[in-house]
């Protein structure tokens, strides 16, 4: 990885505290390691009765990595977000009503969690924006076949980029990102996380980010794009191939919310004349994907990089894109 950012103070206690603000909040919950350490359960493949790889492995084995990886900088504790609870009881409380269960007698594991660890030793400001090296991940089981033995492939989405602290919005580009990581054990994720990781231009990566701030979109512009982004979700697939092969991942209600936070977001909304830059834009994007669920949530963060960059790329080279003309 390249590391020619701003670095801050020495190296202090890894997982130190906390952040506040939260990276997702549609339809999840915080949640501490320890807790689900002690208290949830760990699907198993229903074939040989083997555990899949737990949440909690999961996290201890990126944390193990990047101690390893960056031990010369700050790292803080993991920010959890957890959602879809399968709730059961212990067999002694079976006949019981779901009113008279002691919490003793409940089992609990969420099927979704996310988390995020922040290097904030390694960092960067862009338009007064400051941002934090992030890395973390999704660990979806219900994307598992857990009918299946315990030999076969286990999904993983892991990624490496820059969380902005003015709103906690995810940074994410397609090179520092993997979104169906298949592996069989602890080894192997590691393996992989650790290529990917290293590989990671970060400083790349921020420059693109940082030409963003270049380009800006009239109010006519803009109303045009967001014409154009309702439009482009029922035009023939072969035209969206044509226009934005990746295809353009955000909801109509999340294009609502990008509308919204034109005129009224503090930070990235547009100026008494209704222009917004790139980077304004981009931010308000990531900022409407915080509502997607956990097992989406990463794609259509990347989804928005490459979206913005493109609009970015057309401007830059005056060619017509289909979004603003």
């Amino acid at each position: 990885m390249e590391n020619t950012l701003i670095r801050l103070d020495p190296v202090e206690e890894i997982l130190t505290e906390q952040p506040n603000s939260a990276f997702i909040t549609a339809n999840s919950l915080s949640c501490s390691l320890e807790e689900i350490r002690r208290l949830h359960h760990i699907p198993v493949f229903v074939k040989d009765n083997e555990a899949a790889i737990s949440q909690v492995d999961f996290i201890d084995t990126t944390v193990d990595l990047i101690s390893d990886l960056f031990r010369n900088e700050r790292i803080l504790a993991p920010q959890i977000r957890l959602s879809h609870p399968i709730k059961g009881r212990i067999p002694e409380a079976k006949n019981k009503s779901a009113s008279e269960l002691e919490e003793y007698e409940k089992t609990i594991y969420y099927e979704r969690m996310a988390f995020t660890i922040e290097i904030p030793s390694i960092q960067e400001d862009i338009n007064g924006n400051r941002l934090s090296l992030t890395v973390g991940g999704v660990k979806a089981y219900n994307l598992e076949n857990l009918n299946s033995t315990s030999g076969s492939d286990q999904h993983f989405k892991v990624f490496i980029g820059f969380q902005n602290k003015v709103c906690t919005n995810m940074c994410i580009s397609t090179d520092g990102y993997i979104g169906d990581l298949k592996i069989k054990n602890l080894n192997q994720l590691r393996a992989s996380m650790d290529y990917l990781f290293q590989s990671y231009a970060a400083a790349e990566h921020l420059s693109q980010l940082k030409r963003f701030t270049n380009y800006s979109l009239t109010e006519q512009q803009f109303a045009l794009l967001i014409g154009r982004c309702r439009m482009y979700q029922h035009i023939p697939r072969a035209l969206k191939d044509q226009i934005f092969p990746e295809s353009l991942s955000l909801t109509d209600t999340q294009i609502g919310s990008v509308v919204k936070d034109y005129y009224w977001d503090q930070n990235f909304g547009s100026d008494s004349y209704g222009t917004l830059s790139l980077w304004q834009l981009y931010n308000l994007f990531t900022g409407a994907n915080k509502s997607s669920y956990i097992d989406s949530f990463l794609d259509r963060s990347v989804n928005a990089h490459e979206f913005i960059k493109q609009l970015q790329y057309g401007l830059e080279n005056k060619q017509t894109n289909w979004f603003l003309n």
